[in-house]
């Protein structure tokens, strides 16, 4: 007969809570994740503004009948991602299910749906590729987010001053 030893209660960590529920980190497996500081790093970005000032510094050419994903939550995906050391564009086809990223970034919802509802490469990359040899840039596929360079400027130094 072994000895028994009390149960140690387990840590709970909790974080605010997201349309009324609570979001804790225990160790008890479920979903899991390596990259949980991304939370309090977006709850950071959410009082700071940051991601949400960034987001309008852009000019969205999408039909928006077909958008998923708003410029603000493709921009704070890709830095969360680049702030959790995920640097490539292609990384995001695998974060899209990171559980972690999708509480970061409000989506709830899919994370109990177990959809991959965040953005994937593809979508992301509409942030970042845009080649300057396209004459009709509103109306081409590949050039339908459009950064305001002046703003962005602007942006930073009310960021950092």
């Amino acid at each position: 007969m072994s000895p028994s030893h009390p149960r140690t209660p387990r840590q709970v960590i909790n974080f605010s809570k997201q349309k009324g529920k609570e979001i804790i980190a225990n160790f008890d497996g479920g979903l899991i994740t390596s990259d949980a500081g991304i939370v309090w790093i977006a709850e950071l970005d959410k009082k700071l503004g940051i991601t949400e000032k960034f987001g309008n510094c852009f000019q969205d050419h999408r039909h928006q009948s077909y958008v998923d994903h708003s410029v603000h939550e493709l921009l704070a995906q890709r830095l969360y991602g680049i702030i959790l050391g995920y640097e490539d564009v292609n990384d995001h086809d695998k974060l899209r299910h990171d559980p972690a990223l999708k509480i970061a970034l409000e989506k709830l919802n899919e994370l109990e749906d177990k959809k991959g509802w965040l953005a994937g490469k593809s979508t992301i990359n509409r942030l970042e590729y845009c080649p300057e040899t396209i004459l009709d840039q509103k109306t081409s596929r590949y050039h339908k987010i459009e950064p305001n360079f002046e703003a962005i400027e602007k942006s930073f130094v009310e960021f950092f001053f």
